[in-house]
């Protein structure tokens, strides 16, 4: 129904930036808003910063000042530039779109496989 395909991961060192985009794509409603979870080895899977439709943005604050979300809505975009990374910015970071797919009355839930991201010298 929708697919959500995650770009941009790779490695970097400390310091460094990165950009992730993420495109959804397929029969849907409509979208509500769209962002970032990322799953750190043996931690649980956390937001990383996530956008309304309306513009409001919500960022984990161990990424507040570095990380900034922006989105497209006319072609179902959302990136999220990540400057001066640090070694525990290490995780696998997944899109997410929350919003109305099967039905135009239920809100849900899709994410994307996820892109690797690594942070280290």
């Amino acid at each position: 129904q929708v697919r959500l395909v995650e770009s941009g991961g790779g490695l970097v060192q400390p310091g460094g930036s990165l950009r992730l985009s993420c495109a959804a794509s397929g029969s849907f409603f409509g979208i509500n808003s769209m962002g970032w979870y990322r799953q750190a080895p043996g931690k649980e899977r956390e937001l990383v910063a996530s956008m309304t439709n309306e513009g409001n943005t919500n960022y984990a604050e161990s990424v507040k000042g570095r990380f900034t979300i922006s989105r497209d809505h006319t072609k179902n975009t959302v990136t999220l530039q990540m400057n001066s990374l640090r070694p525990d910015d290490t995780a696998v970071y997944y899109c997410n779109a929350d919003g109305y797919f099967s039905d135009y009355n239920v809100l849900s839930d899709y994410w994307g496989q996820g892109t690797q991201v690594t942070v280290s010298s």
